[in-house]
């Protein structure tokens, strides 16, 4: 059963300039999403890492009623890249549901151009 949808989307260039400052990243990332983004190489396509994984984080956000002021000061929500693609890492403390095996995350991200999207679909048993 579907419990909820989301989507955003972020300018990278907004998000360039954004993480030019080491306290946003840090602050706002967890140490993963930042070494998938350092190894992007050149500076437009950090960016597009990382304004991709603020979309899953935005996109998570309006799925499923939890504040993005929470999500940004979790310590273990995280977009993860893994070779099967994108997958959400829910931390117990945001809803201990995930952990039960009682909720389920899919995400889809993407960039191209000036933005980059992010749909989430949460799902329950």
């Amino acid at each position: 059963m579907i419990l909820g949808l989301g989507i955003d989307l972020c300018s990278i260039s907004r998000m360039q300039r954004a993480v030019r400052s080491s306290h946003f990243v840090r602050r706002l990332f967890r140490p993963a999403e930042i070494a998938y983004a350092e190894g992007k190489g050149d500076d437009r396509s950090r960016a597009a890492s990382f304004a991709s994984a603020f979309a899953a984080r935005e996109a998570f956000a309006k799925a499923s009623g939890v504040s993005m002021y929470t999500l940004a000061f979790s310590s273990g929500f995280c977009l993860e890249r893994v070779k099967a693609g994108p997958r959400l890492i829910v931390p117990p403390e945001l809803d201990p549901a995930y952990c039960r095996g009682e909720k389920r995350a899919w995400v889809s991200i993407t960039h191209d151009g000036e933005y980059a999207a992010a749909v989430v679909v949460l799902e329950g048993r």
